[in-house]
């Protein structure tokens, strides 16, 4: 792009921006109408809790070398006693089933521990936006306990 090209176009930019705040409404022109990005805090709750059923599932199902539905009580799942057997019994096919078991054990916790950091931030999220949101509506009232108009927030904005 030529300079000049790129000065007429910062001043085209500048002169359509209108800097204003806009309260539970988009503009209808350029870049409005469309929200690009709405959640609700409900869904924030839902995806958080989906998170977690989901760490708990795993977590019981999952069969991992300390842990899991096949755990016996020396605390080695199912496939870590057959790795265990094969070793045993002189296959080769054992040592390569334990190396198996812990790539698969590191996979499964990391997918646990991110399915634990989803479910938290997205409690945490909810929590603190809804407070947030009770700040912000307390914040917007009259001494009367009446809401403050638009054009009363707008004027502060001046």
């Amino acid at each position: 792009m030529v300079w000049d090209e790129w000065e007429k176009a910062k001043v085209d930019v500048a002169g359509e921006r209108q800097v204003s705040m806009r309260l539970n409404q988009l503009t209808s022109g350029p870049g409005g109408g469309q929200a690009d990005l709405v959640v609700h805090q409900d869904d924030l709750g839902e995806v958080g809790h989906e998170a977690f059923l989901l760490h708990g599932q795993l977590q019981k199902q999952a069969d991992i070398a300390g842990a899991g539905a096949g755990a016996d009580g020396s605390g080695k799942g199912s496939t870590m006693q057959a790795a265990g057997s094969l070793k045993a019994a002189g296959f080769s096919l054992g040592g390569e089933l334990e190396t198996t078991v812990s790539v698969w054990t590191s996979q499964v916790k990391t997918v646990l521990q991110a399915c634990a950091n989803i479910s938290n931030h997205l409690d945490y999220s909810k929590k603190a936006h809804a407070a947030d949101d009770e700040a912000i509506a307390a914040s917007l009232r009259n001494r009367d306990g009446s809401a403050v108009s638009v054009s009363r927030i707008d004027e502060y904005l001046k």
